[in-house]
């Protein structure tokens, strides 16, 4: 028990070791061609992984209610059924009087996180106390799937209040196959702790608050405790720590497509600024506005371990700040782009009008030049508006789950509307609530704002518990959404042993997460609201 005790102490000591996986809370801007995309890319990385965990830790099936509580109306018609709730455990530390150390996988398939089991956080605090590692997936994620397809009404079980039973109801039934020497493993005789990240960081902490009886103790690191509607506040913590070069240029250049988009409202002159970027075949002016900011959305790509981080934030950022010209090809729209810049209300020099050339020119490298090998049209490629798309509803069809969630409970769309008037934001304002809201409106028929009362009753900003450890990045976009959402309406508090409340310096995304070495991963990536989990 000294050793359960002193757990907390040693989380905190592994806060520095940083994070592997990004989770589908995740800020780069998607559309519905990176939908597809994303599930064809997931089957591809983990066909190339060098090493796959999932040849290391067998697969197994918890058989689990689909449906928890049978006195609440939003779940009729009820369920009597159960389903296959996939997890994976590792129990060659394990010495009678451990603890069993759940991983929640969050929002995405749980195979994903098995390098956390082989190397990261989960595979380290077992060491640590003698315990039984275990990845557990989500419902309605992988193929813990309650339902035999994911249409709206039979997403009607994918809530976080069915998905904390589901955690509970584990602990206290499972039966480890292998380990049955060791006798009753369950929550009734055994401490269980949990750890997630983002939107699994959240769901630990609620789970120490909803279950204190079944788990000992829960580690949340980045998570976003506070559900928000409009979460306008993503790319605050992206401005305040970003380099103030790439801010201002990103903020000017911004104002300049607004300007055009919105203040001069001309359908000849926001033609002639689709044309300018290549994307004179996208339809809506929104769609264009998002391609745009797919740049600046990379910043919640940087990691600690260089072999995980993505360079692309700098990358963009060293493109639009640079006051000589990048691509040589897009000299001939030079006078395009000063007679835009003259027509926005900016002062046409030389330094902004080849910051808009080498905007121009990254775009098309990154965004159009893709979508041109792929053989798809524009629209095809950036387009989030359309409704056939999003009334597909199989299996197959995983996309659909975060955003139920989102849609439906925890809200966090990115928007550039929500920014307060005069302070110039770093995506287009065109990018409102409306735009983020189409997939809830096509996909689900949800055309109000997310229930986040549902979530933000577990305690929002204000959580705390007994042996409940908060742990988040300074430099996380998702900050602004944690415990540690200093000036957005969270309060300071001491750290203590019982409660560990730690902010990593200069750090993003649950960088606590993943051990070095790990081997090669995947960025899961869903509608921008989030992600994300996460």
């Amino acid at each position: 028990m000294h050793l359960l005790r002193s757990l907390f102490w040693y989380a905190a000591a592994f806060t520095s070791l940083g994070e592997a996986l990004t989770t589908s809370l995740n800020g780069e801007r998607t559309t519905i061609a990176r939908l597809r995309q994303d599930v064809e890319e997931r089957k591809w990385r983990l066909a190339k992984r060098d090493t796959d965990p999932a040849l290391l830790y067998p697969e197994h099936n918890f058989s689990t209610p689909i449906d928890h509580f049978h006195n609440e109306s939003m779940y009729e018609p009820h369920s009597n059924g159960s389903y296959p709730m996939r997890y994976w455990f590792d129990a060659t530390y394990y010495k009678p009087g451990g603890p069993v150390i759940i991983l929640q996988a969050g929002e995405a398939p749980a195979t994903g996180r098995l390098p956390i089991l082989q190397k990261g956080i989960l595979h380290q605090l077992a060491i640590a106390t003698h315990g039984i590692a275990v990845v557990m997936e989500h419902r309605y994620y992988g193929t813990s799937m309650p339902t035999p397809d994911l249409s709206t009404e039979n997403l009607r079980f994918l809530t976080t209040q069915q998905a904390l039973a589901d955690a509970a109801y584990f602990a206290q039934n499972i039966a480890f196959p292998g380990l049955e020497m060791y006798g009753d493993l369950t929550s009734k005789n055994t401490a269980y702790l949990g750890y997630g990240g983002s939107y699994s960081g959240a769901f630990n902490a609620f789970l120490r608050v909803q279950y204190p009886d079944v788990f000992w103790g829960t580690i949340s690191s980045s998570g976003v405790t506070k559900a928000i509607y409009d979460y306008w506040e993503y790319y605050e913590p992206v401005a305040e720590y970003a380099p103030q070069p790439c801010i201002a240029a990103q903020r000017t250049l911004t104002h300049i497509v607004d300007n055009i988009l919105v203040g001069k409202n001309s359908t000849s002159l926001t033609m002639q600024l689709k044309n300018a970027f290549g994307l004179g075949d996208v339809t809506y002016s929104n769609n264009f506005a998002n391609v745009l900011s797919y740049g600046i959305g990379n910043w919640q790509s940087l990691n600690w371990d260089p072999a995980v981080s993505s360079p692309e934030f700098y990358n963009y950022c060293a493109n639009i700040s640079d006051a000589d010209v990048l691509y040589p090809a897009t000299e001939s729209l030079r006078t395009a782009a000063s007679s835009l810049i003259t027509q926005s209300g900016y002062n046409a020099n030389t330094s902004i009008v080849n910051q808009m050339l080498n905007y121009i020119g990254y775009v098309n490298l990154t965004a159009i030049e893709p979508c041109t090998a792929s053989n798809m049209t524009q629209d095809q490629c950036f387009s989030n508006h359309n409704v056939t798309f999003y009334h597909q509803d199989s299996l197959a069809d995983s996309w659909r789950s975060w955003p139920y969630q989102y849609c439906t409970q925890w809200g966090f769309l990115q928007t550039g509307s929500g920014v307060p008037a005069g302070e110039e934001p770093l995506i287009s304002r065109t990018l409102d609530l409306a735009y983020e809201s189409l997939i809830c409106n096509y996909a689900f028929g949800i055309y109000g704002p997310p229930d986040t009362d549902a979530v933000n009753k577990y305690g929002g900003y204000n959580i705390s518990y007994p042996r409940l450890a908060i742990i988040d990045g300074e430099w996380d976009p998702w900050r602004p959404a944690t415990p540690h959402a200093f000036g957005y309406g969270a309060q300071p508090r001491y750290s203590t042993a019982s409660e560990p409340f730690i902010l990593i310096p200069q750090s993003v995304h649950h960088w606590d997460e993943n051990g070095v070495g790990l081997p090669g991963h995947f960025h899961f990536q869903s509608v921008r609201s989030a992600s994300h989990t996460g």
